[in-house]
């Protein structure tokens, strides 16, 4: 492989020549920088990537800033990240992840401040979120994956986050539930803005009324102790409840071991759906959970392209994207009633063996809280 000192050598300059056409770090002849870069291009010389960047004055490196916790990244995550980063490869950008605390406001602006990124992708976007205001002062261009309160002038691509929601409760109200519960994230993430927790929440609850079926919102902690505290407090405030919709990924195989606990089989006694999932961490389970799969791949090349048109083009578009989940029907959910597997129809509350299977299962679903209890 041809080094600089090669190119010198070829092209009869010193070596601080041939680092200075690289980088343009000082003014260098005409005919002196077509001779090195005849030299470079006869030994197929490739610089160094440092050397590229500061002939360009850019890194050529996008920051993906995401807070991550002692849990760390689970399947759903790692899509939005892979996605982010093939599409950056592509391009020919390196991406890097930055796990700075949402809260580190001091030391995101040391980030921004050192010049290694030449954009950034926001993620875990709160409604108000003071991040945004500290890159776009330090300069950094950015596009969010999530969405503030007031979107003016930001470019982003979200979930659609109300589509998502009435699908799947569309999907659970007609196989004929009517009690259904939905398992939001903890009460401290709702509190602090948290974009998909407070959107969700909302869009619960209009889908609810529009079916004129009661909304029951629960909050969890993100684990699956969170998940099974958050099924005995439904119990307690829903013990005929048939259905559970879940945020929260981490709290769902909670719910689904605090079923088995009870003596409760899903989807005989309890359907369970889980929202923005990947099918890998849907695949976990068993029986295998129906989900709002996640688009995360393509939320992260969206972001990613909607970036480099920021960092490229003098008088790019704001770019303001939603992308609903898709409904994957597999073996959590089914009509109430139903035999394991049978998904097909609804309950006729006018056919007397349905509702026999109705009463029967809901007796049964009763008499098992109150054995757990």
């Amino acid at each position: 492989m041809a080094t600089m000192h090669d190119v010198a050598r070829l092209a009869r300059v010193s070596v601080s020549t041939v680092s200075y056409v690289l980088t343009g770090a000082r003014p260098i002849s005409q005919a002196t920088r077509d001779k090195v870069r005849a030299a470079m291009a006869e030994l197929d010389y490739q610089p160094h990537a440092m050397a590229r960047g500061l002939a360009s004055r850019r890194s050529r490196i996008l920051g993906l800033l995401l807070p991550i916790d002692d849990r760390g990244l689970g399947a759903t995550e790692t899509a939005f990240f892979t996605g982010a980063a093939a599409a950056a490869s592509a391009a020919g950008y390196h991406l890097v992840l930055s796990p700075v605390d949402a809260d580190d406001l001091d030391g995101l602006r040391r980030l921004a401040s050192q010049r290694m990124l030449d954009g950034a992708l926001l993620m875990e976007v709160q409604l108000d979120d003071d991040r945004v205001a500290v890159l776009r002062e330090a300069g950094v261009p950015l596009v969010l994956i999530g969405r503030t309160g007031d979107t003016t002038g930001l470019s982003y691509v979200d979930i659609d986050f109300d589509r998502t929601v009435r699908d799947a409760v569309a999907h659970l109200v007609g196989l004929g539930h009517r009690r259904i519960v939905y398992v939001n994230h903890s009460a401290a993430t709702i509190a602090e803005g948290y974009g998909p927790a407070l959107r969700t929440r909302d869009a619960f609850a209009a889908a609810m009324a529009e079916h004129g079926v009661e909304p029951l919102m629960i909050p969890a902690e993100d684990s699956a102790a969170g998940g099974r505290a958050a099924l005995a407090t439904a119990f307690d405030r829903a013990p005929d409840l048939t259905a559970v919709l879940a945020m929260n990924e981490r709290a769902v195989f909670g719910i689904l071991g605090g079923l088995a606990g009870r003596g409760l089989t899903v989807p005989d006694d309890v359907s369970v759906v889980s929202m923005v999932t990947s099918p890998q961490v849907a695949e976990l389970a068993t029986p295998a959970l129906t989900a709002m799969t996640s688009p995360g791949s393509a939320l992260g090349r969206i972001a990613v392209e909607a970036l480099l048109r920021h960092l490229e083009l003098d008088s790019a578009p704001i770019h303001q994207e939603l992308l609903p989940c898709t409904l994957e029907v597999r073996g959590s959910s089914g009509p109430p009633g139903r035999p394991t597997g049978d998904t097909t129809g609804t309950v006729d509350a006018a056919d007397p063996e349905a509702s026999g299977t109705t009463s029967r299962n809901t007796a049964r679903r009763r008499a098992a809280t109150r054995r757990r209890a």
